[in-house]
């Protein structure tokens, strides 16, 4: 029987104070969370942003215990996901490859070869396709790939997108129909769809499908839930985690939890939909930050809807997506990683809108000066970044 390695791809996190500052130059240190005409400037500006944030981040980690519980959360989902394929039939042994913290990619892939796995599969732990989470660890993995000639051998088989399986809806529904029985009147309850934003030029520029999934996969929840309970309940959709100045994907979730409180919603139930285990977002940003938001807001009731973590129908669904792709054809990483229109993620792309010589230089130039810019605000103490709350 052919042994196949399950690669389950996730964010990571910092499991200690003294991890934020690294884990954060690492997540700054990708070209696809910020994308700089001129890549030398890639690294200085992540140990400058690394810097700045350190002190706000250690604060938000300090109040959900001291680090993120994202790597035990993700390897006790490899543990029950592997128990259950072989309970299946299936010879798998689960890997957990972490984007910007232990356990790097790079460590899954020298295990799978340690392991003398016949093939893999790879499963993105993001529901929903964008270019900053899946997508860049697609394109990790295809480094790696085109660097290891033992690796590239290996058949492999990926998950692009798994928004719409029914495991994951069912999972979900299920979940959120506890949360609203919960409730003092279940069918006046209001579900708030919190999904982590993405900035918009990803959607418009490069045809990131995130927006269409999420908006999809909520419709898809909601169906299923008033099947469940029997009724239809309010619903609203809203992206948290903006960082920057440029736009990002809207209504925002501050802003959504105000309008729902001056429009007398008493009850919420705030699902965390691009999240499937417990991390800095759901303990911290929704369970401390826009909690006080929609108190202050006039929302009497603020139920939140776990993230799935090992909930069993969920587990149960990630086995059926690793069976469905090893029966299926195969989908490499260049397919996996596919988007309908190019951008610059990377140094040796050009820009999608007429790059020349003569625009690389001015462009150059504009980068040049906005990083000055960005430096004397920062000894000097004022500026828009400070005005927007940035530095």
């Amino acid at each position: 029987m052919a042994s196949v390695g399950v690669v389950l791809l996730n964010l990571g996190g910092p499991e200690r104070i003294q991890d934020v500052g690294p884990f954060l130059y690492n997540l700054f240190s990708d070209p696809e969370i910020i994308r700089l005409p001129i890549p030398s400037l890639q690294k200085p500006l992540a140990w400058l942003i690394s810097s700045l944030r350190s002190g706000k981040s250690q604060q938000a980690y300090a109040s959900i215990g001291g680090g993120s519980p994202l790597r035990r959360i993700t390897e006790q989902q490899a543990r029950e996901l592997q128990s259950l394929l072989r309970q299946r039939g299936i010879e798998a042994t689960t890997y957990v490859a972490m984007r910007y913290w232990h356990p790097f990619t790079e460590s899954a892939v020298a295990d799978i070869k340690a392991d003398a796995i016949d093939e893999v599969v790879v499963l993105p732990l993001y529901p929903h396709f964008s270019i900053s989470t899946s997508g860049s660890s697609f394109r990790e993995l295809q480094r790696l790939r085109q660097a290891d000639p033992a690796f590239s051998r290996l058949p492999i088989r990926c998950i692009r997108s798994w928004h719409d399986h029914p495991g994951y809806i069912d999972a979900m529904a299920q979940l959120i129909a506890r949360e609203i029985r919960s409730c003092p009147q279940p069918d006046a309850a209001h579900v708030f769809f919190s999904a982590h934003g993405v900035p918009r030029s990803y959607v418009e520029e490069a045809g990131d499908p995130y927006q269409k999934e999420i908006e999809s996969c909520s419709a898809l929840i909601m169906r299923r839930l008033a099947e469940i309970l029997g009724h239809d309940n309010p619903h609203t959709l809203a992206y948290q985690s903006r960082v920057g100045p440029v736009e990002w994907l809207r209504p925002y979730t501050d802003d959504a939890l105000r309008e729902l409180g001056e429009a007398g919603v008493d009850d919420l139930v705030v699902v965390p939909i691009s999240f499937v285990s417990e991390h800095i977002e759901t303990l911290e940003e929704i369970d401390i930050e826009y909690r006080e938001i929609a108190t202050e807001a006039g929302i009497a009731r603020f139920h939140r809807v776990p993230a799935l973590d090992t909930y069993a129908p969920f587990i149960s669904g990630l086995a059926d997506l690793v069976q469905t792709a090893l029966d299926g054809p195969e989908v490499n990483l260049d397919q996996a990683a596919a988007l309908p229109r190019r951008i610059k993620l990377y140094p040796q792309d050009k820009w999608a809108w007429g790059w020349n010589n003569s625009s690389e230089i001015w462009n150059g130039r504009l980068a040049m000066i906005g990083f000055s810019a960005f430096l004397v605000e920062l000894l000097s103490g004022h500026g828009p970044l400070h005005a927007l709350g940035l530095l």
